[in-house]
């Protein structure tokens, strides 16, 4: 089944006064650091903090009165199960999702507040969507699948034609890719009315799917943890890859450290709370830069769900990538005295002490000596260095443990 250009606008009727119509903003520091103009699709502040309500709304409010009192099923670790909960609730659908085994109790958590039963059950998504299918056979529900759908594909699709309605001098329109159903919707939006325009789609490196299966491999190429996991899909879908092939321009992959880049990038320079998902347009264009630079470039930042730990701890790294956080060893005397003179060296250049870790007790340690391991908060990589080489001046052995370069001083 084809997905046109009229699908979506009346889509857009569907969604009109029930989806938030999230704000298109220009980015100034994100684009005086890639070298483009850039602009920001925030679909990280839609209802659930995800575009994935766009499309279970069309999806609801096309089921016939029979289909809405029978209810529906969907399978989901987190975006599409919460869409669907939401609006299933709103409008008085019982629904029940199917999360696997290992997905965060959290995730749970908000999708059975939202209204939704919630069956733990399968290893992975291909398998809870096997149990979310039996269930809606056995029941009677309507399944819901998240992106092979053509009513989930046109909802999805609206947030193209709000991209050029607000930012109408756009050239290239950068979005993720896991199943596809964004990236299809917003083709068949879009190139109708701007044959021009650049269409970049994006997969997660261990997850190239979409970009294997248009390149004519049918194994799945999967493997393990990535911090995009709303695109982690080891299978697109049937509807959206024929479109994905015949409209985007090029499907590029990201490697774990440049979506990380990309998360604290939002967080850092716009005070965006971003999920690994919604940064990998951004994450695109960090790890290919000469291919936007010069451009109006709209990215979509598709989510906004990332664990409150998670995000912690690329903050945390960052500031370590950035000097501005450094773990160095220092070797002392094991005597009275000699540890306290050492973080007063620390504090006489501007070093604020962290975290102190003495070592005496290890074979590798003089017996008269201690290595003491300090983690040090710097302005930048220049006080940090400046900080270890005043250490370093004063007669003790230092070496950088963490940070942004591995180099011994003294």
């Amino acid at each position: 089944m084809s997905i046109t250009r009229t699908d979506i606008l009346a889509a857009a009727t569907c969604l009109e006064g029930h989806v938030f119509r999230t704000p298109c903003i220009p980015a100034e520091a994100i684009s005086r650091t890639v070298g483009a103009t850039v602009f920001l699709k925030l679909e990280n502040l839609q209802h659930t903090a995800s575009f994935k309500v766009r499309g279970a709304l069309v999806k609801l409010l096309r089921l016939s009165a029979d289909e809405r009192t029978a209810g529906v099923v969907a399978a989901s670790a987190g975006n599409h199960a919460q869409g669907v909960a939401y609006h299933a609730s709103r409008l008085g659908i019982p629904a029940t999702i199917v999360m696997p085994v290992g997905t965060p109790f959290t995730k749970i958590g908000r999708t059975e507040a939202l209204g939704a039963k919630v069956v733990v059950a399968g290893d992975d998504l291909n398998a809870a969507e096997a149990r979310a299918r039996d269930i809606a056979d056995g029941c009677g529900a309507t399944f819901v699948h998240p992106y092979d759908d053509p009513d989930i594909i046109a909802g999805q699709g609206t947030v193209g034609l709000e991209v050029l309605a607000d930012v109408p001098e756009i050239d290239t329109l950068v979005a993720p890719i896991g199943g596809g159903g964004l990236m299809a919707g917003i083709a068949t939006a879009v190139r109708a009315v701007r044959p021009s325009i650049r269409l970049v789609g994006v997969e997660a490196g261990q997850y190239p799917s979409m970009h294997r299966a248009i390149g004519g491999r049918c194994d799945e190429g999967a493997a393990g943890p990535t911090l995009a996991e709303g695109i982690a899909v080891k299978r697109p879908g049937h509807l959206t890859r024929p479109i994905i092939e015949a409209e985007v321009d090029d499907i590029m992959l990201v490697d774990e450290a440049a979506l990380e880049q990309a998360v604290h990038m939002f967080m850092v320079q716009q005070h965006l709370v971003v999920e690994g998902a919604g940064a990998a347009p951004l994450a695109a264009m960090l790890t290919n830069p000469s291919q936007f630079a010069g451009r109006q470039v709209g990215l979509i930042v598709s989510g906004g769900n990332i664990d409150s730990r998670l995000l912690a701890a690329i903050l945390t790294r960052g500031l370590a990538r950035e000097g501005r956080l450094v773990r160095m060893r220092i070797e002392i005397d094991d005597a009275p005295g000699v540890l306290a003179r050492v973080c007063g060296l620390i504090g006489d250049s501007g070093g604020n002490i962290v975290e102190v870790h003495h070592r005496r007790l290890f074979q590798d340690v003089p017996i008269k000596r201690a290595d003491v391991d300090v983690v040090v908060e710097t302005q930048d990589t220049r006080h940090a260095r400046g900080l270890i080489d005043c250490i370093a001046n004063a007669g003790y052995a230092v070496r950088q443990l963490s940070g942004v370069a591995e180099e011994d001083w003294g």
